[in-house]
């Protein structure tokens, strides 16, 4: 998995009271742990308490939120615990909390998986991968998320999950207004955009499917001998049910390609520009030979996802603006919003 580093200043916990909790509530926890924090990830702190016997992954949201739904500890836990016995790629989950006595926050806490991650914008070296490789690396991913929409969500115990009826106008709607509160003095909110995600809402909509919500490379586990096999997903966030292109839209937002422009190649954060990955055009294709669904006209969705990704790089840097939250890695964010919101512009204006 990710390597940890140091807790963050301003980011620590009291340690004493979480360990007093887990040594209660998980059978067999011995001896006193080792506490480190997972420097990937710009929403839900994620740390890593190493006792002698097992590693432990903690949940919480961050310090200084302003959007309370996004960061739910509750639903990432039971997405998970509803998920493992019919999908399995998925850690599994040992204990929740909403006492926020003991960490200041609800949270979660997961078995480690040991496994690695393809973080970064290039593949690891070692891998040795070439292009047919890494073509066959793509296709593995990319099917992951397809397995995941084909799930039976009601077998699965999830029938109350969600709302999946008109889940396409929420999500407009509402990421349309956590825009608008998420606004800071020194940047546009593209109401023009909002606008016309509202006016071009898809009249029909694919059966309902679990959808992750943030489906990226950094956010999944390979296994250490078969790069090529995806062995858990990570940050259940935003999961929920609902049309399925939606959360293709989202990851195909973040699916940056070789002769995209300068500014969309300065958001890329994983390696989808590598000789041999699939494009866009050929991840629809694929997806819609898996899954026989219409993609033929997938501009909204594909809007809507980098529209989106706009809304939560605004919502992370409002918590900078403010003073809330002492990563300097988020003062970067309020120019990459605007480069984004533009590129919509774009979208739309070719359409």
């Amino acid at each position: 998995m990710t390597r940890t580093q140091s807790v963050r200043e301003g980011e620590e916990l009291d340690w004493q009271a979480l360990d007093d909790y887990l040594q209660v509530t998980i059978p067999g926890l011995n001896g006193q742990p080792t506490v480190s924090q997972y420097p990937a990830g710009n929403s839900n702190l994620t740390y890593c308490l190493s006792y002698p016997d097992i590693d432990l992954v903690v949940r919480r949201p961050p310090f200084g939120s302003q959007v309370k739904s996004a960061h739910n500890m509750s639903r990432e836990f039971r997405i998970m615990k509803g998920l493992r016995p019919v999908f399995g790629t998925v850690p599994e989950v040992l204990a929740y909390s909403k006492d926020d006595s003991i960490i200041g926050a609800e949270f979660y806490v997961m078995r480690r998986v040991e496994g690695q991650v393809a973080a970064g914008k290039v593949l690891p070296s070692e891998w040795g991968f070439s292009a047919a490789d890494t073509r066959r690396f793509c296709i593995a991913f990319w099917s992951k998320l397809i397995e995941l929409h084909q799930v039976d969500y009601v077998k699965a115990g999830l029938a109350d999950f969600g709302q999946p009826q008109g889940y396409a106008r929420r999500q407009v709607e509402g990421w349309n207004g956590r825009m608008q509160a998420a606004a800071t003095a020194d940047g546009e909110t593209f109401e023009d955009v909002q606008q016309w995600l509202i006016q071009n809402l898809p009249v029909e909509e694919p059966a309902a499917a679990i959808l992750h919500g943030d489906y990226r490379l950094d956010n999944v586990i390979l296994d250490n001998d078969d790069p090529c096999k995806v062995i858990a997903l990570l940050d259940w966030e935003i999961c929920a049910l609902g049309n399925p292109l939606m959360d293709l839209g989202n990851a195909l937002a973040y699916w940056i390609e070789p002769g995209d422009p300068d500014y969309l190649q300065a958001l890329m954060m994983q390696p989808s520009s590598v000789e041999g990955m699939l494009s866009r055009q050929e991840i629809l294709e694929l997806y819609a030979q898996k899954t026989s669904l219409d993609v033929s006209d997938f501009n909204f969705y594909y809007t809507y996802g980098l529209f989106r990704n706009t809304v939560i790089l605004q919502q992370i840097y409002y918590r900078f603006y403010h003073g809330l939250t002492q990563d300097k890695r988020f003062g970067q964010f309020g120019s990459l919003v605007q480069a984004l919101g533009k590129h919509c512009r774009r979208l739309i204006s070719s359409t």
